[in-house]
């Protein structure tokens, strides 16, 4: 997809991004002295000394070296791929949200459908070995959300990011749809288990971003400069299952200093997946038990809202004494003897029953759970 710039301006956008020693905060103060990269590229030595250092004005007016000169010539040979662009602050589809960013990215390489940066969005995201309940819910949250015009953001991760792309893909491409915003450059897809994933958010009319240049590797010091972008698209962040240290909660964190709405989805006080939920909803943080509590917070008109949970579900509860006594945290059979006072053998029909209508679920070492609701209402 060719872009509206020149290729001379992309060029000097690519190699401003490239520049050692001068990040995105540092290069947006520059451009408040020029009015974009050619012309910060064109000025003086004894322009440039005025306003930065005699180091930094000596790099500005060297030549471009040749490796640099060969990589923007391949990022541009890139962008005039079909459905492959550079977007720029100068670009049209450049988020709005992302442009009031400090640190906004001088470049985005885009794939896909550019048409979803125009949407509302809302970020998912979450622990990468999620519990079952987790990637049932954040499935469940990204479809409901995806049906309601929300473009779901999440970063491609294993875990409850990939259930919150595939439950946006499921409502389908003329709905929300989903970005996937990768800690990778835009032609590497990490981990590479998720290639079918990212073919199939592609061919749906999603859309993967990255910032980071073509051919670059996946770096422990690349996620959390992902995590921005992830908060910053979005008017707000949904954490479902995250420890207290985890890539999430700095998403939460820098979705607070951006302005932006967290969500939390509570769960069980015995997971040490849920003390990060638990603890943004101690810090402030809106605690949401279905989609339709965020719709609430973010389009305050009862009339738009389907009432949606994605843990109640739609069929009448079981009547039994043994459904009575299994509850959402895994329970052994010899507590719920205790709790039913049932005789062994009942004990067992009752949940072999229940298991085979699906009210509940067999985990390991002989303990039940209820089966998360899996609903259309």
């Amino acid at each position: 997809m060719q872009n509206t710039l020149s290729d001379e301006a992309l060029a000097a956008w690519l190699r401003l991004s490239l520049q050692p020693g001068v990040g995105p905060i540092h290069a947006h103060r520059l451009l408040q002295c020029f009015t974009n990269p050619c012309a910060l590229y064109q000025a003086s030595y004894a322009t440039l000394r005025a306003i930065v250092s005699a180091p930094l004005a000596t790099q500005l007016v060297a030549p471009l070296s040749q490796a640099d000169a060969q990589y923007i010539e391949r990022a541009l040979r890139w962008a005039t791929e079909p459905g492959q662009s550079l977007i720029t602050p100068s670009h049209a589809h450049y988020p709005e949200r992302l442009r009031q960013l400090p640190d906004a990215p001088l470049v985005l390489y885009a794939s896909g459908a550019l048409r979803r940066l125009e949407q509302e969005a809302l970020a998912l995201v979450g622990a990468r070995n999620a519990t079952p309940d987790g990637l049932a819910h954040a499935h469940a949250f990204a479809l409901y959300l995806a049906e309601h015009g929300f473009a779901l953001v999440s970063g491609l991760a294993h875990g409850i990011d990939a259930a919150a792309h595939r439950g946006a893909l499921k409502a389908g491409p003329e709905r929300g749809g989903t970005i996937a915003v990768l800690g990778t450059g835009a032609d590497i897809i990490y981990p590479t288990a998720h290639r079918a994933l990212a073919d199939e958010i592609l061919s749906a009319d999603g859309l993967i971003l990255s910032e980071f240049a073509l051919g670059c590797p996946a770096l422990a010091a690349h996620f959390p400069k992902r995590n921005r972008i992830v908060a910053g698209l979005s008017l707000g962040v949904v954490v479902i299952e995250a420890a207290l240290k985890s890539g999430s909660l700095i998403t939460a964190r820098l979705a607070v200093e951006m302005g932006r709405e967290v969500f939390a989805i509570p769960g069980s006080i015995h997971s040490p997946l849920s003390r990060g939920p638990h603890s943004l909803v101690k810090q402030g943080a809106k605690l949401v038990e279905s989609g339709a509590d965020i719709l609430a917070e973010l389009r305050p008109d009862p009339g738009r809202l389907a009432k949606y949970s994605p843990s109640s579900p739609c069929a009448q509860a079981p009547s039994s004494p043994t459904w009575d006594a299994i509850g959402y945290d895994p329970v052994t059979e010899e507590q719920l003897q205790r709790r039913t006072g049932l005789a062994p053998a009942q004990l067992q029909v009752e949940l072999f029953t229940l298991e085979l209508e699906g009210h509940i679920e067999r985990r390991g070492h002989g303990q039940f759970v209820r089966a998360h609701a899996r609903t259309t209402c």
